[in-house]
């Protein structure tokens, strides 16, 4: 048995019981081939969530902390994170934009589905903020569809992703696949890339009922 497969069959029923998960439209995800999944990201259990609530092994990029915790908890963040299909970059660093583009390329260029959150970061407030072309540009790229995805009630069990969670209701609801084969070849256009961002963003605001800002998560933490 795989480390994601034991990993879903132990801790998997757990963090059912534990938050109550309500999952729609599971379904809409591909079965097979290249598949982007790209939400909304509240909290710190949002990445722990997501991967357990799909059928294929979803794989993103995190924190290079999450893998080099010292101690006990360290290591079974690491065991965690890595099982379920975490690929650490330094977040940090010159190239990380480059690195994650790079990353997420090569999983979708194997067939895997890769999950992404476009505002980059946590929202700060509960609010949508504004996505990053990231996403657009793996999409046309590699010609993966896009399954929007909604994370409600995280922040909820988890208020600024600080200490334990408590248990609760969970709900992950999946959107229609979006394709976006008309505009082949134009991933160098930022007007392509933003309108693609923008309306995978819309996707995403309409499953989770949040209210959209304008405005980069990061600006907003900095103000």
């Amino acid at each position: 048995m795989s480390r994601f497969a034991l990993i879903k069959s132990v801790i998997g029923p757990v963090m059912r019981l534990m938050f109550r998960f309500r999952v729609e439209g599971a379904e809409r995800i591909p079965a097979s081939g290249p598949v982007i999944l790209a939400g909304n990201h509240l909290t710190f259990i949002d990445s722990m969530i997501l991967p357990l609530v799909v059928d294929r092994q979803v794989f993103f990029i995190g924190k290079d902390e999450y893998v080099t915790g010292k101690g006990l908890k360290g290591r079974l963040m690491a065991w965690f994170f890595t099982g379920v299909g975490m690929i650490p970059v330094d977040r940090d660093g010159a190239g990380a934009a480059v690195a994650a583009l790079n990353t997420g390329r090569r999983v979708l260029e194997e067939g895997k589905v890769f999950g992404i959150y476009p505002e980059g970061t946590r929202s700060p407030d509960g609010r949508l903020y504004r996505g990053r072309t990231g996403i657009a540009r793996l999409t046309l790229m590699t010609g993966a569809p896009v399954v929007p995805f909604a994370l409600i009630g995280t922040d909820k069990l988890q208020p600024g992703g600080a200490g334990l969670p408590r248990p609760g209701r969970v709900t992950v609801r999946f959107g229609e696949p979006m394709e976006f084969s008309r505009y082949e070849g134009m991933d160098r256009d930022r007007y392509v890339l933003r309108a693609v961002t923008d309306s995978v963003m819309t996707e995403v605001m309409r499953l989770s009922g949040q209210e959209y800002v304008d405005m980069y998560a990061t600006k907003a933490k900095a103000a």
